[in-house]
């Protein structure tokens, strides 16, 4: 922590939870217990993130592919879910979290999709650290709705093809409110996005290790802070 420049840390964190199942199976346990395990870990890498002075962590939470998952295992999840929001919601608001979601909520089970919307709103004011749960989010489908907006508001001329630019493409994005994430983390080992914030990551900095999520610990985090700082951000250009 004493080499970490708390003035030079990047605004917004994006984080793959991966490897909770590995994380299980190599204990013996059922991949349930990796979930659960993953869950806690989020709310200790908020809490420690929030206290460092990080504004926005987006967490890749549940994808378009993961429906491809065995239904106990996707039920275990959204009871996950639904969980989480009913034992943390008080604890982040208090603390000044705003939570919002990024994703389809509408293919959820309507009790869950309303707690969702419920904790968005409730949090809406929140002057803290940004929560970002991507739940049925793919980053090629967040483009697909993005563009057939564009699409609509071209055919009812509120907008023409030459208004069209990146700044405005941004703004139909689930992240709109967002900064960009500057640095963004995946553990398991897996070295890919998986269609995760395609547009957004264009010049992402990418940190991998190959623990696995359940693992990852603040002490890690701060390595990762470290590594980025590090490093030269040219953008395409550069320096003098």
């Amino acid at each position: 922590m004493e080499k970490l420049n708390l003035d030079k840390l990047p605004r917004h964190v994006a984080l793959i939870m991966d490897g909770n199942g590995r994380w299980a199976q190599k204990k013996g346990l059922p991949r349930s217990f990796g979930h659960k395990a993953g869950a806690e870990k989020l709310k200790t890498i908020v809490r420690f993130a929030s206290d460092i002075g990080i504004s926005a962590i987006t967490a890749y939470a549940f994808s378009t592919e993961n429906w491809k998952r065995p239904q106990n295992e996707v039920d275990i999840l959204m009871s996950l879910f639904s969980s989480y929001l009913t034992n943390e919601v008080e604890e982040l608001h208090q603390n000044q979290v705003r939570i919002m979601f990024s994703g389809d909520l509408s293919r959820l089970a309507k009790p869950l999709e309303q707690k969702m919307l419920d904790a968005a709103q409730y949090t809406r004011n929140n002057q803290g650290l940004t929560l970002n749960l991507a739940v049925n989010y793919g980053g090629r489908a967040e483009l697909v709705r993005a563009f057939r907006s564009l699409a609509d508001k071209i055919a009812t001329g509120e907008l023409k093809s030459d208004d069209i630019g990146e700044d405005i493409i941004t703004e139909y994005l689930y992240t709109a409110s967002l900064p960009d994430p500057e640095l963004l983390i995946r553990p398991s080992g897996d070295l890919r996005l998986s269609n995760f914030l395609l547009w957004q990551t264009a010049y992402t900095e990418l940190w991998f290790t190959p623990l696995n999520w359940p693992d990852f610990t603040p002490q890690v985090l701060v390595q990762a802070l470290l590594d980025f700082q590090a490093r030269d951000r040219r953008f395409g250009g550069l320096k003098k």
